[in-house]
């Protein structure tokens, strides 16, 4: 019987004080300097929410004789037959023909546990679905139609932005449908598939619209990604490299010595650099103090804030993983200049990126907008926008050391961009 290799669950706390509800009036101790006549009460309520999931490692979940979707579907309610409602992204439709007979047959060798409500339903994947709203509107038609409820499931195999845009559909369904995502790329499953968002864009924004809901399970399957263009499945390293960056120095070591063995996906090397990007994906949001991004830090999106424009300013001609791996040698480079990291650490960061075949520079870098300056610049503005508060950019104090700062000298960082395309024509001469 196949077993999940391995697992972690995350214990979420966002209490804001203490577990107890007041029921007399106190005095605002939380804000000294507001003035409150004799004839106002306040009365302060406070609870915490703990959360919990797995999220599991496995081959072959689909094969009748492993029970680990059913166990997680059936691990509160073991005596109850579950409702499920499955999406499927069409490029894993495409790629594995098979997949609905095998999802049918599991079902049937469980139905004692689960029922499918409807056969498995197709979705166009890729960052297009996150930009067409009549997706969302289609899942949530099809939770009314078919009666999912709060204790029913919604079952959604594929990439990140698939994952994203019905996870966030599943949490707007009677405010909060049971998700369990089952990612198909290395991006997904190193990253972004285990976390808590789930998001669309809006009007050329990334990720505008969106929720911070849990799921109920996240289950990876190293068996989907051999159904990866090799131009995807390398993308999904950069992510990987960028936590080990701001986490985890001994990792990244770990990630140049096996460059060689990741790039040729090496199964046994592959699977420890999801797992252990996965890992420290979620050390940082069950521990870190802030799952929900309330305040003004983005602690994992270290590179990310010119990699969303720049996926903007490309219409998406790159993906996410390809603008993180830019975006993770420019403030490498400016990392540098400005004193942060010790000079040469950038030229390991930018050989690494380049030995797996991700892209360190693309000419959109140096599109000037109509103000006259770099429009890639206009990225630091729409990343503090998304958070509110003060800018916080992470750069890095070290490899394996993030630090935050809160201003970034736009002449410095396009000195960082002419470095970039520097190294690109000379490599590129070469």
């Amino acid at each position: 019987m196949n077993r999940p290799a391995l697992s972690f669950s995350i214990d979420g706390n966002v209490a804001l004080d203490s577990p107890s509800f007041t029921t007399q009036p106190q005095s605002i101790r939380q804000h000294d300097t507001f003035q409150r006549s004799s004839s106002t009460e306040i009365h302060w309520q406070r609870f915490s929410v703990a959360y919990d999931y797995p999220v599991a490692f496995t081959r072959e979940i689909f094969s009748p004789d492993n029970s680990l979707l059913a166990d997680v579907i059936s691990r509160k309610e073991p005596r109850k037959n579950h409702r499920c409602l499955i999406y499927v992204d069409a490029g894993i439709a495409a790629t594995w023909p098979d997949l609905e007979s095998r999802i049918n047959a599991y079902f049937a060798t469980h139905a004692s546990q689960m029922t499918l409500v409807t056969a498995p339903i197709t979705v166009t994947g890729g960052e297009s679905i996150k930009t067409n709203r009549e997706t969302i509107d289609g899942v949530l038609e099809d939770i009314q139609r078919f009666g999912v409820d709060r204790h029913a499931y919604v079952i959604v195999i594929g990439g990140g932005a698939v994952l994203d845009a019905l996870g966030l559909a599943a949490a707007m369904g009677h405010r909060g449908v049971r998700l369990i995502r089952l990612p198909t790329t290395v991006l997904s499953q190193n990253d972004s598939g285990v976390g808590v968002k789930n998001a669309v864009n809006f009007k050329g924004h990334k990720n505008f619209i969106g929720t911070f809901a849990p799921p109920w399970a996240v289950l990876n399957d190293f068996d989907f990604l051999g159904t990866l263009s090799r131009r995807d499945r390398i993308a999904g390293i950069s992510e990987a490299i960028k936590v080990a960056l701001i986490r985890d120095g001994a990792f990244f070591d770990w990630l140049e010595t096996n460059a060689d063995s990741l790039a040729e996906f090496d199964p046994r090397t592959e699977e420890i650099m999801i797992r252990r990007s996965a890992e420290l994906h979620m050390q940082q949001i069950g521990r870190g103090g802030d799952p929900f991004e309330l305040g003004s830090s983005r602690p994992l999106d270290y590179g990310h804030w010119s990699a969303h424009k720049l996926e903007t300013l490309t219409h998406h001609g790159i993906s996410h993983g390809e603008a993180v791996a830019i975006g993770i040698a420019l403030d490498a480079r400016y990392s540098v200049l400005t004193g942060l990291l010790p000079a040469g650490a950038e030229w390991r960061i930018v050989w690494l990126l380049k030995r797996l075949g991700l892209p360190v520079f693309h000419a959109q870098l140096l599109e000037i907008d109509d103000d006259g300056q770099p429009a890639i610049l206009t990225g630091l503005r729409e990343f503090q926008e998304h958070l509110g508060g003060e800018l916080t950019i992470t750069l890095l104090a070290g490899l394996g050391r993030g630090h935050d700062v809160h201003e970034i000298d736009e002449t410095t960082m396009t000195a960082a961009i002419d470095w970039l395309r520097d190294e690109a024509n000379s490599h590129a001469a070469a």
